[in-house]
């Protein structure tokens, strides 16, 4: 590591190679292939962005879990906010949500067509817009465990009369519970996302952990942080160790942050809910309590359950954003990976979303079945 004040140090290129090297040494005394998952769009894409995803041992699969709030937001959610931004209800969001597709349309499709539909930084920024209405204004939550917090922090604030929650937020835990359990997966160990992890503390991953026979580690985001946490990650799975290691200590205890979980539950209840593509998650979805039911879009519009439709979903053709999603397959296996399928022609959430792996995959020329196809890549974004 390096002294200089002006030099990053967790983007240290020389400590970086070193642990490469001991990665590789790792991998090679377990004589056969490791594979492990990571469940969040971050570690994606710094694997991608600084060049670890095509440095990883060979013997080492490390794919991308349902770490994407916005892929797995399922398609009769978004048909949810479609149907109160048609009553000429002004509904706000996040923007990756724009062109996540419904069972037919888009809420961009929606907007595009008059619809009122803003993109919005922050809970707190949609509570403001609210504030400088008369108007209703529908506020499109997604997000997992570090955004659900936000949500419940500006509900339980008491918000206006004419704010709404439509709540899509997700809770991790219980879909790693279902990626475990999965033959098809084959994983031996989970890369849990540092972020969440400051709010649910490292400890909520012992019950699993104990449970599944699988190791977890709890890693930060820069490149040290990767490598150190995939380290030992392989460790424990080469060495049959069911354990739970906090690897971004800096930011993360074991009890997390008490006051934002009591907040985050305070303010939801968990639920069973579809994650697009994957299954119904026990427990999965976070839904606000009756006492917050005066903001619950759900229920001041009346919104009855919309039932999903299959054939009018994506998942209906050749994408196989639900497989990548469950770790089944990763994006160079869809056909339409790179082809008809590209950011600025998605046919799947995954390819939607910032975070999503075939997003990721894409922009870093990742899994492109070849040379042409990755100039190609290069010549139209250099242009965009």
């Amino acid at each position: 590591m390096t002294n200089d004040p002006t030099r990053l140090e967790f983007r240290d290129p020389a400590r970086g190679s070193e642990l490469l090297t001991r990665l590789e040494h790792v991998v090679e005394r377990a004589g056969r292939r490791i594979s492990v998952m990571h469940v969040c769009g971050s570690h994606e894409q710094a694997l991608a962005r600084y060049g670890l995803r095509t440095s990883l041992p060979r013997g080492l699969r490390v794919v991308m879990g349902p770490g994407c709030p916005v892929c797995v937001t399922d398609a009769p959610e978004v048909d949810a906010a479609i149907a109160v931004a048609s009553r000429g209800v002004h509904v706000v969001t996040y923007g990756d949500m724009l062109g996540v597709p419904g069972q037919s349309i888009s809420l961009e499709d929606a907007r595009s067509a008059g619809a009122r539909v803003s993109v919005v930084y922050s809970a707190l920024q949609a509570v403001e817009m609210a504030r400088r209405s008369t108007d209703a204004v529908v506020f499109f939550a997604t997000g997992f465990e570090t955004t659900a917090v936000a949500t419940a922090a500006v509900l339980d604030a008491q918000p206006p009369a004419n704010f709404f929650v439509l709540s899509a937020h997700k809770y991790v835990p219980p879909a790693m519970e279902v990626v475990a359990a999965s033959p098809d997966a084959r994983i031996e160990g989970f890369l849990a996302a540092g972020n969440a992890a400051i709010i649910t503390g490292y400890g909520l991953f012992e019950p699993f952990a104990a449970e599944h026979g699988l190791p977890v580690v709890v890693a930060g985001f820069e490149p040290l942080d990767i490598l150190a946490g995939l380290i030992r990650l392989v460790e424990l799975a080469v060495e049959g160790r069911a354990e739970v290691v906090n690897a971004y200590p800096r930011c993360v205890t074991r009890d997390g942050n008490r006051p934002a979980l009591a907040k985050l539950f305070k303010v939801f209840e968990r639920r069973d809910g579809e994650w697009r593509g994957i299954a119904t998650i026990a427990g999965g979805d976070l839904r606000l309590r009756r006492e917050y039911a005066a903001w619950d879009a759900r229920e001041h519009f009346d919104l009855a359950p919309i039932a999903d439709a299959p054939e009018a979903s994506e998942l209906a053709g050749k994408c196989r954003c639900g497989a990548i999603m469950a770790g089944s397959a990763e994006p160079s296996d869809c056909a339409l990976f790179g082809k008809e399928c590209r950011p600025d022609s998605p046919r799947g959430a995954c390819m939607v979303s910032s975070e999503g792996a075939c997003r990721i995959w894409h922009q870093y020329g990742l899994g492109l079945r070849s040379e042409r196809e990755l100039s190609t890549l290069r010549v139209r974004e250099s242009s965009a």
